[in-house]
């Protein structure tokens, strides 16, 4: 059972961390907290749905998932961070706010975009039109209870997260975007675009989310509020690793998923908890972190 929490883990950690990276790259370069992040998740994942009900056909398949799922997952990913430049492009950048305005604001359009979601696809649950898979035959002796999705899910999740690493550290936009995080007035008057490298932290933030968002519906089903239910954690990860610090969103995402996926194995040991007290005990964590060690465990002073 030990190790099928842990396998389990994984794959929610997966999900958690692409979203706490988009959140993470987002405040260190447009200075506030955007708590439309969630439901920039459930835009993905229903365009990956819309897209995969008209090319789920095609091609073969891939770890059990059909050609035409990757594709829908690009078409989720590009919509997600179409949507986020559009929103800062016409709300952010308008407004004469401070970062409190902007996370105030931010709330009013997470209520907008999940309404538009709602009046399009209706309030209950669906799935993606993928047939079930039996667990992995091979990991059933060892307790792993764990299908090919899962983990086309870890993989996928790995490649974006090396995907970003090499890009913040070897390429000319990541060294820049590293330099606007430190000093963003210091990155300007340096010749930096600030503008065009704050776009495309916007475009990168809000695609892995996207991402995020599309294999949270494949891990367990679609629903609007499915990426606002799971921001809450996000933050949580986010506070937990250090806030502003793209690794150590990633280390609080781990962290958080793990501890959320190995919440019941307390019963074991004879604390009466279950996987209904997972999230409380993400935030306990949470509010111990920030009054110990405010700047989270990657996080600079400040």
């Amino acid at each position: 059972m030990v190790l099928d929490q842990l396998a389990s883990g994984l794959v929610y950690s997966s999900i958690i961390v692409l979203g706490s990276i988009g959140l993470s790259l987002v405040y260190s370069i447009a200075g506030f907290a955007n708590f439309a992040h969630g439901d920039t998740m459930t835009i993905g994942a229903y365009t990956a749905l819309v897209t995969f009900g008209a090319v789920g056909g095609i091609g073969g398949s891939v770890l059990g998932l059909p050609a035409g799922f990757f594709v829908a997952l690009a078409v989720g990913i590009a919509m997600a961070a179409l949507v986020a430049v559009v929103t800062e492009k016409l709300v952010y950048s308008g407004m004469d706010l401070d970062s409190i305005g902007l996370l105030i604001a931010s709330i009013g359009l997470a209520f907008i975009y999940r309404a538009l979601i709602q009046l399009g696809f209706s309030a209950q649950s669906t799935r993606y039109g993928i047939q079930s898979l039996r667990p992995i035959e091979a990991l059933v002796p060892y307790g792993v209870r764990i299908t090919e999705h899962d983990v086309a899910i870890f993989v996928s999740a790995s490649l974006l997260v090396v995907g970003l690493h090499v890009l913040l550290q070897y390429s000319d936009l990541g060294r820049k975007m590293r330099a606007m995080a430190d000093n963003p007035d210091l990155a300007r008057v340096s010749g930096i675009r600030t503008e065009r490298v704050k776009l495309w932290t916007w475009i990168i933030g809000a695609g892995l989310a996207g991402a995020g968002g599309v294999f949270l519906g494949l891990y367990s089903q679609l629903t609007p509020r499915m990426g606002f239910n799971l921001l809450l954690l996000i933050f949580a990860a986010v506070i937990l690793g250090g806030i502003g610090s793209v690794y150590g969103a990633m280390l609080g995402g781990f962290l958080i998923g793990m501890i959320n996926q190995l919440t019941p194995l307390l019963s074991d040991i004879g604390i009466p908890i279950g996987i209904e007290y997972a999230n409380a005990i993400a935030f306990v964590i949470m509010v111990v972190v920030l009054l110990v060690r405010p700047n989270g465990i990657a996080g600079e002073a400040t």
